[in-house]
């Protein structure tokens, strides 16, 4: 079992990664994690992301009040949108919000994410919609993104940002990663002329693949109103039109994706 310790590291880690990597400026960008039914690990507010050390890192119950912080600090005044995800969503672990350029630009222009564009985006994420703009460290926010949490695992936030959440801290990392690249790969496409998406039945056949590997969390391919009544999947639902439940178990790291990619090119190539 790792232990708090070890938890507080890896949190420092991924923060020296989404400021290494551009995804947040200054003290932007929180992250937490669940270490129990009551129990959460955070980092503070008004600190760089990309400088802590595990003594930075708070404690907070489920209603996000502080059982330990370190003299200086205190919890991310966005915390109350974190315990909203963890209260609607009890299989998640771990919740990351950041401001990376390319997805964050997208959420400034009313954007949603929903094109296929390719098949690692449609696997992981199926599409990625907007909630409404909501003033942070209030209430406006978590109400904002609650009504997408039962049918997605990473929404952008209008005039604000990117979450995303998973079964695991680095999960939840690589799904941010993840929404970025979605984000500056079509933004490049539409530069040059606009995207060539894959048509609705190869991205059904995406989503069979996907059912068939039984990944974690939620998605479009097991909750579209379509699919479920045996249709072909609508990909374009990220407006928070589509309604449903998802039970699908199994692994959702990097390496199954990858795994899945391959398998999915070779037969889209035959």
């Amino acid at each position: 079992m790792v232990s708090e310790y070890e938890v507080k590291k890896q949190i420092c880690d991924i923060g020296k990664r989404i400021y290494n990597r551009g995804m947040v400026a200054a003290n932007d960008g929180n992250i937490s994690v669940k270490i129990s039914d009551n129990e959460f690990l955070c980092t503070p507010t008004g600190v760089s992301k990309g400088f802590m050390t595990p003594d930075y890192i708070c404690k907070v119950d489920a209603a996000g009040k502080v059982i330990q912080a370190n003299a200086g600090f205190k919890p991310s005044s966005e915390i109350k949108m974190h315990m909203r995800v963890y209260k609607q969503r009890p299989d998640v672990k771990s919740v990351v919000h950041a401001h990376p350029s390319y997805a964050t630009s997208f959420a400034i222009a009313g954007i949603p994410l929903t094109q296929p564009i390719m098949p690692e985006a449609v696997i992981a994420l199926g599409c990625v919609p907007i909630a409404p703009y909501g003033t942070p460290s209030t209430e406006e926010i978590p109400d904002a993104v609650e009504k997408y949490l039962q049918y997605y695992d990473a929404v952008l936030l209008e005039n604000h940002g990117a979450l995303t959440f998973s079964d695991s801290l680095l999960n939840a990392y690589h799904k941010m990663e993840s929404v970025e690249f979605y984000a500056e790969l079509l933004y490049k496409a539409n530069q040059l002329g606009g995207p060539k998406e894959l048509s609705k039945a190869q991205v059904e056949r995406l989503y069979e693949i996907r059912r068939q590997f039984g990944l974690k969390g939620k998605h479009p391919a097991d909750i579209c109103p379509n699919q479920i009544a045996g249709k072909p999947s609508c990909h374009n639902c990220g407006k928070g039109t589509c309604s449903g439940n998802c039970s699908s178990t199994g692994s959702d790291d990097a390496a199954v994706i990858a795994a899945i990619t391959k398998k999915v090119m070779e037969q889209l190539s035959k």
